[in-house]
């Protein structure tokens, strides 16, 4: 038997991957919320449905150097929750998802306060809040950049990517 258990997107073209069922460790089992099966194919599914907040823009005041803490800067964060959607899919009511406009206002509130001299210290405290606040986030990915750094040379931005899962709360 063959279990789906996730999306990948190679060489712009998103397809599925499979594995046996039996490879799928007891660990994914309980990030996702154990196995569920399909009625169209008796097969077991591992639920692996995202939310997506991106693009989250805020003025803050992260930062080592004394210039950043006083003047602060812009932060771009990205933020993709782990959460199996399938009774909100259902039901058509709030109450069974997890809503983003109160995970964007945590994430704003953390963001534009209390000064950190690292982003790792701003995103551990963000996944930290927001498993402890939001029980159906079994996951969660963080992407915090800085798009304006006084670094020589020409980038983009730079900044981290943490992932954490509800077991990996401290």
């Amino acid at each position: 038997m063959l279990r789906t258990i996730g999306f990948r997107t190679l060489r712009n073209r998103a397809c599925s991957y499979r594995i046996p069922a039996s490879a799928v460790s007891a660990r994914w089992a309980s990030i996702w919320g154990g196995p569920t099966r399909t009625p169209e194919t008796n097969e077991t599914a591992v639920s692996t449905d995202l939310i997506h907040l991106k693009g989250l823009t805020f003025h803050g005041y992260h930062g080592v150097l004394p210039e950043e803490n006083l003047l602060g800067q812009k932060f771009v964060v990205d933020a993709t929750l782990f959460v199996d959607l399938q009774k909100a899919g259902k039901s058509d009511n709030v109450h069974d998802t997890v809503s983003y406009a109160d995970v964007y206002r945590h994430i704003k509130t953390v963001m534009e306060g209390r000064p950190h001299k690292l982003l790792e210290s701003v995103a551990n405290r963000l996944a930290n809040e927001i498993l402890n606040d939001y029980h159906m986030v079994q996951g969660l990915q963080l992407h915090l950049k800085k798009p304006h750094v006084a670094v020589p040379g020409v980038v983009e931005s730079l900044g981290i990517e943490i992932t954490r899962y509800r077991t990996q709360t401290s």
